[in-house]
């Protein structure tokens, strides 16, 4: 009898994820933004939800839920049900670089990837009166002032970002602890701070108005969306790249038609003409059409991990 109701029970569970796939979505969808209003977390993903929820024909509602570098937010994906009515916006600093806080889920298991969204590029970013204006120049002025340089240390990239350009030049700074982006780039603007790894969108109107100075892209190529700043290579640091992106994912289990309806309309987005410009006006670069399915964000994500994680132990770099 035992075995019996095993099987029907497998039955019913194996007929209802097509069902689900076929009726989803009947009903509005979250998307956790895992940061306060107004970064560029949630400015991305608000231009996103906007237009998917268009061509699924039900809303995507942003959650914005902030705190301990975008786990708590992350964490609340990891508990919701895989219906698909709960997803989030990722990047590095929560699906990589989190691994610096005690978290109570697996990066690696608890979600289901949906694709990539964009590649952000990340820049070394000095206040307007720094001495330095490219990143060769930053690098002789720390050798002739070991400890002067004070960085800014806003969340997980902000710090690894500092360590790993004092190990690349064999130089030393200070980091100055943050609690989040808005106070440091305040102190940054007004002086208090010399130096900050920020993504480009975060601080590119800054930059445009003259308020900061881009010293490089961290990035192995120079940006589609803001090509006049140089890369690190160019600037004479060979590899001091550090990554930035955006990524959608659902809850693990999430049945694959409901993955599969979500990529289709997050691909259609990120296809839009105005999405596109938009996204430049960000300082962002809309991830190739091939790294956009659900299986190049899993790669991608794995190989970050498999880069970062080795980096930010070594370092002994802990959430505060």
């Amino acid at each position: 009898m035992r075995d019996l109701v095993a099987i029907v029970m497998l039955a019913i569970l194996a007929s209802f994820a097509p069902a689900q796939a076929d009726t989803f979505p009947s009903r509005s969808i979250t998307l956790i933004v895992p940061f306060p209003p107004g970064g560029s977390t949630d400015v991305a993903g608000r231009i996103i939800a906007d237009k998917m929820g268009a061509l699924l024909g039900q809303p995507v509602v942003v959650e914005n839920l902030g705190g301990a570098g975008g786990s708590i937010g992350v964490g609340r994906l990891a508990r919701a049900a895989p219906d698909g009515y709960t997803i989030d916006i990722g990047q590095w600093d929560t699906h990589v670089g989190s691994i610096i806080y005690n978290l109570d889920y697996d990066l690696q298991t608890a979600f289901a990837p949906i694709g990539l969204v964009s590649v952000n590029p990340q820049l070394l970013i000095a206040r307007k009166t720094f001495p330095a204006d490219d990143l060769r120049s930053l690098v002789e002025w720390m050798k002739a002032h070991p400890g002067d340089a004070k960085f800014v240390n806003q969340n997980a990239s902000g710090q690894i970002g500092a360590i790993l350009l004092q190990k690349l030049t064999g130089t030393q700074g200070l980091i100055v602890p943050y609690r989040g982006a808005g106070p440091a780039l305040t102190d940054l603007i007004s002086g208090q701070v010399d130096l900050a790894v920020f993504q480009a969108a975060v601080t590119m109107p800054q930059v445009r108005a003259g308020a900061l100075k881009a010293l490089a892209n961290l990035s192995p190529r120079r940006s589609q969306a803001i090509p006049e700043i140089p890369t690190s290579d160019e600037g004479g640091v060979p590899g001091y790249y550090m990554s930035g992106w955006f990524g959608l994912y659902a809850p693990k289990g999430t049945p694959a038609g409901v993955i599969g309806k979500l990529n289709a309309a997050m691909v259609q987005t990120l296809a839009d003409p105005a999405v596109v410009a938009r996204f430049a006006q960000l300082g962002l670069d809309v991830a190739q059409r091939e790294q956009q399915t659900p299986q190049a964000l899993a790669a991608f994500q794995k190989a970050e991990i498999e880069k970062w994680w080795p980096i930010i132990k070594a370092a002994g770099i802990r959430g505060e």
